[in-house]
């Protein structure tokens, strides 16, 4: 039981979100393994979401589809439909909503919710408020939710992957480290491919190994991520569940990065920019926001840094903009081989829609198709990783090319 001078922190993660509300209207399919595809004769059919059954014969998101029939020759592909995803993600918070005005979605499918002030109206159980919000969603939405019950949102959310489908776990002060930490180092939060591989390097294979690391130690390999991953091993994390209300307006977007091996080529340091370009873009989107202009910063090995900035003549969220403003700037500050040891894009002048700052056609007829393209290509793998993670797909980068990316804000 959480302890009542803590903070009660629910997340709730509603299981196979897509393929679960494409099954809504299909319900002679609920015996079969089934998986939601993207249209099979483009881009090859990739997997965007499986119910439980198909992942029981290995069926992995953001395979094509003819690995995903491989395993299993019986699999049933239905088409997304991502507007009827979204509508239903609405209902589902808005009964989060009627037990607290504290909620705080985190993907299409997954929300934190701070019940502290209202558990006294709903029984003040925990354990019993997560487990009646499951069978509300269950009877009025025809969906299965796991939900983790813990003093902070980090363990919260630990706790709603810990045991799924359609389950409660609760992380207390009194249970927390024999259940969070022999967990798998990559399951906590923000420990992404990369982090983790550098943790596993250094002999750190679990959260409980982290949580005894030295903050220096970890601010020397992963930089600010590792005082952040150190505070959340320990259960040490106090961000708050943030209200639409009180969510501060975003100023600024960037991702840092700090290479394992020195960047010393053109080749290099644009598949370097294009990475970070791509996961700020993705971060503009989900944000609603365009950039007016971009932001470099160069770091060397000697610690010397150089930062450069520019407008765009057309506010942006693409990541081909991103990439193309910030090696602009890169031709003019950088040389090679100078060697670059971090490197971060940001993006800058932020507004909620669209803006001109000079007078360009806007219409031209080699433009617009162009950018429309680019616009349904990254808001498709928006979709991918708002649903399954920022490692299930992503732009390619040649090997030679030393990555651990790291969002800096």
């Amino acid at each position: 039981m959480v302890q009542t001078k803590d903070r009660i922190i629910l997340h709730c993660d509603l299981n196979s979100f897509f393929a679960s509300v494409e099954l809504l209207s299909r319900p002679d399919l609920a015996d079969a393994p089934v998986a939601v595809c993207g249209d099979p004769a483009s881009r090859h059919g990739i997997i965007l979401a499986k119910n439980e059954l198909a992942k029981c014969f290995g069926v992995k998101t953001a395979e094509t589809i003819w690995q995903a029939k491989k395993k299993c020759p019986n699999l049933v592909l239905l088409p997304s439909h991502h507007n009827l995803y979204r509508d239903y993600s609405r209902r589902v918070n808005a009964i989060y909503e009627q037990y607290t005005d504290l909620v705080e979605p985190f993907g299409i499918d997954e929300s934190w919710l701070d019940i502290t002030g209202t558990a006294h109206l709903f029984g003040g159980d925990p354990h019993a408020i997560a487990d009646s919000i499951r069978q509300r969603i269950r009877d009025e939405l025809g969906l299965t939710l796991s939900v983790g019950v813990s003093f902070n949102k980090v363990f919260a959310k630990l706790g709603s992957d810990y045991k799924k489908p359609d389950a409660t776990t609760v992380i207390s002060r009194e249970n927390w480290r024999s259940i969070v930490w022999p967990l798998p180092v990559g399951d906590l939060l923000f420990v992404g491919h990369a982090a983790k591989k550098v943790l596993n390097a250094h002999g750190v294979e679990t959260i409980g190994q982290l949580a005894g690391c030295s903050e220096d130690m970890l601010d020397t390999l992963l930089g600010k991520l590792g005082h952040q991953l150190h505070h959340y091993a320990n259960g040490l994390d106090k961000e708050p569940v943030r209200s639409k209300e009180d969510r501060e307006p975003i100023k600024s977007v960037g991702n840092g990065n700090t290479f394992r091996e020195n960047l010393t080529t053109r080749a290099q340091v644009h598949n370097g920019i294009a990475m970070l370009s791509d996961s700020v873009a993705s971060r503009l989107r989900a944000y609603g926001m365009y950039a007016g202009g971009v932001q470099i910063t160069i770091r060397t090995p000697d610690f010397k840094t150089i930062t450069r900035q520019k407008q765009f003549p057309v506010s942006t969220h693409l990541m081909r903009d991103l990439t193309q403003g910030a090696m602009e700037l890169m031709e003019r500050a950088w040389a090679p081989p100078t060697p670059i040891r971090m490197l971060t894009v940001t993006a800058i002048h932020l507004t909620p829609d669209q803006q001109t700052y000079e007078q360009v056609d806007l219409f031209s007829q080699s433009n617009v198709p162009k950018n429309q393209r680019q616009e349904k290509l990254e808001k498709a793998m928006d979709a991918i990783r708002g649903r399954f993670g920022t490692d299930a797909i992503q732009f390619g980068a040649p090997p030679d090319l030393p990555r651990d990316e790291n969002p800096e804000f």
